[in-house]
C-alpha cells in the first residue's frame, strides 16, 4: 500500500500539513475536535510518521513575546497597559506559555531588540500593542514570518488583531449626549493610531445622523495622556461647548482638572464622557461616565489568536472586535438640569 504523506493526511482530515504534524507530536495547543479528527484519519489509514520530521516539528520554545512601542515611562504610568499586560499574562498562563515583555528607552534600543528577537528565533510568536503607528516593528515581523497579533487595529490589512468597537463606542457616547439634549458637543481626539481615528469617525457620524453640524472649533487634539487632555480642554473652552467626549479616560481626567480650574462644574455646567473604564474613572470626582471596553479580555483574546496562527487554524488574518458598554456615572446629566456657562 502506498505510504501516505502529511499533506495527504491533512487533506483527508481537512486541516493543514502543519496541524497534522503538531497532532503527531502531541503539541498542546490544538482544539480537541481537530485533534480527534486528525487522529481518526491516522488510525484509519495506519499512517506512520517519519521520525526525523517529528523531532523538527516539536522544537517550540513556548515563549510569547510582547512589544509595547510606547516609551517605558508611559507604560508604567498608564493604567491601560497594566490591565492589558495582566490579560495577556492570564492567557499565557492558561496555555502554559511563557510571556517575555520587551520595552524600549530609545529608537536605537528598539531596533537592536527587534533584530535580536528575529535573529535568535527565541519566541514562537509576537503580540504588539497598537498604541502608536510603529510601522518598523510590523514590517520586520511580517518579513521574518514570525506569527504576529496586534492589540488594536493596524494599518496593515494582512495583520491579525483584536480590538474593541471603537467606532460604535464613540457613536454610542456621542448619541447619549445628544439624547440628553446637548448640541455643542466637543471631542478630545487623537491621530496616534487607527483605533483613535475610528473614535473620531463615530463621534462625527453621530452628530451628522442627528442633524448637528460638525464644528471643527470643538475638536481638539491630545495623545492619550491626562496632560494632553488638560491642554486640549483649555483650548476648546473659549468656543463654549456644553458637553465633551474624550477619546480615552486619561484625557477625560485632564479635562476635569481644566474645568475645575475654570470654575465650570461637572455635570451641573458641562457633561463629560470618557472611553476605557479604567479604575481611575470610578475614583474620579465625580465618577466618570465612560465607554467600558474589556481590556483584560483583549489581552487574553490576543493570546488565543496567536495560538490559532501557530496551529494554522483557519484562514488568516484573524480578527476579533469585542463589544463595549456605556457606563453612566456622575459626569453626565440632562441638559435641562444644567446651568448655562
Amino acid at each position: 500500500m502506498k505510504r501516505l504523506t502529511l499533506e495527504e493526511i491533512g487533506k483527508l482530515a481537512g486541516v493543514s500539513r502543519a496541524t497534522v504534524s503538531r497532532v503527531i507530536n502531541d503539541y498542546p495547543f490544538i482544539r480537541p475536535e481537530i485533534r480527534t479528527r486528525v487522529q481518526e484519519i491516522i488510525d484509519q489509514t495506519g499512517f506512520r510518521p517519519n521520525s526525523i520530521p517529528r523531532s523538527l516539528v516539536s522544537s517550540r520554545s513556548n515563549i510569547v513575546g510582547l512589544i509595547i512601542p510606547s516609551v517605558v515611562q508611559k507604560v508604567f504610568t498608564d493604567p491601560y497597559f497594566a490591565s492589558l499586560i495582566y490579560g495577556i499574562a492570564q492567557g499565557c498562563n492558561r496555555n502554559n506559555l511563557v510571556l517575555s515583555v520587551y520595552l524600549f528607552h530609545s529608537l536605537e534600543e528598539k531596533h537592536n531588540v527587534i533584530q535580536t528577537i528575529v535573529g535568535t528565533g527565541l519566541v514562537d510568536g509576537m503580540i504588539v500593542t497598537g498604541d502608536n503607528r510603529d510601522t518598523e516593528i510590523l514590517d520586520v515581523f511580517l518579513n521574518s514570518q514570525i506569527p504576529l497579533v496586534m492589540v488594536g487595529e493596524p494599518d496593515h490589512s494582512n495583520v491579525s488583531f483584536v480590538d474593541t468597537d471603537n467606532y460604535g463606542g464613540a457613536y454610542t457616547a456621542t448619541k447619549y449626549l445628544i439624547d440628553l439634549g446637548f448640541q455643542r458637543i466637543g471631542i478630545i481626539a487623537t491621530e496616534i493610531n487607527k483605533s483613535s481615528e475610528d473614535r473620531l469617525r463615530g463621534y462625527k457620524q453621530a452628530l451628522l445622523d442627528h442633524n448637528i453640524a460638525v464644528d471643527e472649533h470643538l475638536i481638539a487634539w491630545g495623545n492619550y495622556t491626562a496632560e494632553s487632555g488638560y491642554l486640549a480642554m483649555r483650548e476648546i473652552l473659549p468656543y463654549r461647548p456644553d458637553a465633551m467626549f474624550s477619546s480615552n479616560d486619561a484625557m477625560a481626567l485632564g479635562c476635569l482638572r481644566a474645568l475645575r480650574e475654570a470654575n465650570i462644574r461637572v455635570p451641573e455646567d458641562m457633561s463629560l464622557i470618557g472611553f476605557d473604564d479604567l479604575p481611575q474613572a470610578l475614583q474620579a470626582e465625580p465618577p466618570l461616565t465612560t465607554i467600558q471596553q474589556t481590556i483584560q479580555e483583549s489581552g487574553c483574546e490576543a493570546v488565543e489568536l496567536l495560538l490559532r496562527l501557530l496551529n494554522d487554524d483557519g484562514p488568516t488574518p484573524l480578527r476579533t472586535i469585542l463589544p463595549n458598554t456605556l457606563i453612566v456615572r456622575g459626569t453626565t446629566r440632562a441638559v435641562q438640569s444644567q446651568s448655562n456657562l
